[in-house]
């Protein structure tokens, strides 16, 4: 049968591993196989856009935000800004002696987008992240992921029902066409990104 919906992907579920006992649990095979993908994978479809005002060092990051692409700022003199870690951040804003200005680094610090130096006014800024995949539910019975890679949610939730039905022989099979099917979704992002070429080394002339 098809697998274009919630409910289709716990009847699949239930007929790979023949048993009709399972509904109760299903539902935590998916969820468990969602956290996996987010970890998994980097899909061009995962790739959105947030802008806001920013007038303090620390900016709130998306709800959805898996992790950053690209953070910059828009008005004024728009230039994006470099993700650094916290601790270098925090050496630069030390030698700076705290002096605000226009932002040119970020970094996450405790949930939160640090920018340095802190903004010496109101500066419109762009995020481009990752985004999580948006969760299957009773309410959200499809995502774009189950329907262009149903394979990859099937094979991800067989894999976290194996220890629950004490089944680990069947582990390593589920996790062989999982990672099958996780590798192919970020090669087509690859190719739809690249043309297929592969990445290019662009060499400067001076």
């Amino acid at each position: 049968m098809p697998i274009t919906t919630y409910a289709e992907l716990k009847t699949t579920l239930a007929d790979f591993l023949n048993r009709d006992d399972l509904t109760s649990v299903s539902s935590t095979f998916i969820s468990l196989a969602e956290a996996e993908l987010n970890r998994s994978l980097r899909h061009w479809k995962m790739e959105t856009r947030s802008t806001a005002e920013i007038d303090t060092k620390y900016s709130a990051i998306p709800a959805d935000m898996l992790e950053p692409i690209r953070f910059h700022i828009t008005s004024g003199e728009t230039n994006p800004l470099e993700l650094i870690s916290q601790a270098e951040l925090l050496d630069r804003q030390r030698r700076a002696g705290n002096v605000s200005g226009h932002p040119r680094y970020y970094a996450m610090t405790a949930g939160e987008l640090q920018v340095h130096p802190a903004p010496d006014g109101v500066y419109d800024a762009e995020l481009y992240y990752y985004q999580k995949i948006p969760a299957l539910s009773d309410s959200n019975t499809s995502n774009w992921i189950l329907e262009h890679y149903p394979d990859a949610y099937l094979y991800g939730s067989l894999i976290h029902s194996a220890p629950y039905l004490k089944d680990d022989a069947r582990i390593q099979v589920w996790a062989a066409l999982y990672q099958n099917a996780i590798d192919a979704i970020n090669q087509a992002s690859e190719k739809a990104k690249f043309g297929g070429s592969g990445r290019r080394m662009k060499i400067r002339a001076y």
